[in-house]
């Protein structure tokens, strides 16, 4: 089960669960459309690897199967790729 972190990596922007602009990787980092986009261009910072839209998590299983939230921000991570 995804964890659907809170956050955005390099930004800290918000990205709650039905959120359209997050993007996660492989490992599910995750990061905002504008990070993916315009700072790391489509390449996670932490393992190389491209991205996908984070699905999402409704209703019951939502509330069965909270999103995490625990925030993970690495801003120095992410502006090396700018």
């Amino acid at each position: 089960m995804l964890e659907m972190r809170p956050g955005c990596e390099c930004c800290d922007r918000d990205l709650p669960p039905d959120s359209k602009e997050a993007w996660i990787c492989s490992f599910e980092c995750t990061f905002c459309t504008e990070c993916v986009e315009h700072v790391l261009r489509g390449v996670c910072p932490n393992c190389g690897g491209g991205f996908t839209r984070r699905p999402h998590r409704s209703g019951g299983n939502l509330e069965r199967h909270p999103a995490s939230s625990e925030r993970i921000f690495n801003p120095g991570g992410c502006g090396a790729r700018r």
